[in-house]
């Protein structure tokens, strides 16, 4: 008993020991996890960059690092043409099927394909030797006849006087001038004869019916042709002048037809991508009824197309110059807000803070933006990285270098003159310049002379493929 007394404190004691033990093990462990959460919290936040959090609270403050980057474009007065735009075809002005009007072996192919001809030029020939042969048969027959009209003729006369005389009765008179009448029905009908053998001569010679080319040959030499047959020979088109078939929404008519009436209206026509202007032509007519069941319309203009720039049956967009708004005051597209309130722009002030300008738009045109009140010429306006501002932030502004001032999809070169354009402005419109950085003011995104050298200027290009919003933000870390 006295043994068994003596050994269970010592038990006791070792399970004391590796209980404090576990316990203190697990405090260890807890607070070596609550340490390297705290040092990793730590860390995030000496990595922060400066202005990431609270950057507008620290920009409104004045705090040069927190300055949000942003491209800016200074609104300019300049003449802004409206147009309506529709998908259209190229049509032939004229096309004919040039078919057989005889029946007869091919002989002679007197053209090329591809070949320009001219009206009047001869084609094809239809073997002529059978009409031919026909004409001289029918040439034939109206020389017997007239020769026995004329004897039929004189006869006659004889027969009258005899009848004066009692000699003859006056039936054998009469069946004389019966007979006189036949032969010139019979002469009449020779005559014809030789107008349809001459006739078919000539369809045995095929010209051309208008000026235009010839397309692919569609029957080679040595075939017979027929007047049925349902194909033809060849196809010849007019491309000079040309003609382009567009479509427009129902609610531009009236616009449209008042253009009519006041002057010609200019109409342009851009490639497939809508990036490269081909040609310039008038509007010649609009369709007499409306589509119903698409509601809109069809309009027909005419090109001089002496370039052959146009094609029939190529696709092309097609730019209806409707007017031209004078003395615009002119922003970019994108620097036009919508919010509760309406429309509104970033104002950039003097003091580099930015305020939400309220606008009224006048007319959205391509890539541009009329705007009846709210700013004015000069005035710069945020055109890109809106998205992070607010009323009162500062901003660190950067002009593009190069910004489009024309109507999107404008070309570079190539466009005819705004004086070849009836009531195209002089300045402001495609064909002002073959290049916007020739005008002797600031274009959209271009530094004024005043703050040009005032740090790095990301491309245009740059914000066009997403990529300079990016670089802008790396500039301010």
């Amino acid at each position: 008993m006295e043994g068994n007394s003596t050994e269970m404190p010592k038990e006791t004691v070792v399970k004391e020991r590796s209980s404090a033990r576990l316990i203190w093990l697990a405090l260890i462990v807890v607070a070596c996890v609550a340490g390297f959460f705290v040092w990793r919290n730590m860390r995030s936040t000496q990595a922060a960059p400066v202005g990431q959090d609270g950057g507008g609270r620290g920009g409104r403050f004045g705090g040069g690092a927190g300055a949000v980057p942003v491209v800016v474009a200074a609104a300019q007065r300049q003449d802004l043409p409206v147009y309506l735009e529709g998908l259209g075809s190229v049509t032939a002005f004229n096309t004919v099927t040039i078919k057989s009007r005889v029946d007869g072996q091919l002989v002679e192919v007197n053209f090329a394909e591809g070949q320009d001809v001219k009206k009047g030029d001869e084609l094809v020939v239809i073997d002529p030797r059978p009409y031919q042969a026909a004409l001289d048969q029918a040439q034939a027959n109206l020389g017997r006849d007239q020769f026995q009209l004329s004897d039929a003729k004189l006869n006659q006369d004889r027969y009258d006087q005899l009848v004066k005389q009692g000699v003859i009765p006056q039936q054998q008179a009469d069946t004389q001038r019966a007979l006189v009448g036949q032969l010139q029905g019979a002469i009449g009908a020779d005559q014809a004869m030789i107008d349809n053998a001459k006739l078919n001569l000539t369809y045995s010679h095929i010209t051309s019916p208008i000026d235009g080319r010839i397309g692919l040959r569609l029957v080679d030499i040595g075939n017979i042709v027929h007047a049925t047959d349902p194909g033809g020979l060849i196809v010849i088109t007019q491309l000079e002048p040309i003609a382009v078939i567009f479509t427009l929404p129902e609610d531009g008519l009236p616009g449209v037809v008042s253009g009519m009436r006041a002057g010609s209206l200019p109409v342009l026509a851009f490639s497939r991508d809508n990036g490269t202007q081909i040609a310039t032509g008038r509007l010649l007519t609009i369709d007499n009824e409306i589509d119903p069941t698409t509601g809109t319309y069809k309009l027909k203009a005419i090109f001089d197309n002496k370039d052959r720039a146009l094609w029939p049956n190529q696709f092309v967009n097609a730019r209806l110059l409707l007017n031209v708004e004078r003395n615009a005051t002119i922003v970019p597209a994108a620097a036009i807000q919508r919010g509760s309130a309406g429309t509104f722009v970033y104002r950039v002030k003097p003091d580099k803070t930015v305020e939400a300008q309220p606008v009224t738009i006048s007319i959205n045109q391509g890539n541009l933006t009329s705007v009846k009140a709210g700013i004015k010429p000069g005035d710069e306006v945020v055109t890109e990285g809106q998205d992070r501002l607010r009323a009162g932030m500062t901003v660190d502004p950067h002009f593009a270098d190069e910004q489009a001032t024309a109507i999107p999809g404008a070309p570079e070169t190539g466009t005819p003159a705004a004086s070849a354009i009836p009531g195209a402005p002089e300045t402001g419109i495609p064909g002002a310049a073959s290049d916007p950085r020739q005008h002797s003011r600031p274009g959209f995104g271009q530094k004024p002379p005043s703050q040009r050298g005032q740090g790095p200027t990301p491309t245009a290009q740059g914000f066009q493929d997403g990529q300079g919003r990016a670089g802008q933000s790396a500039g301010a870390q």
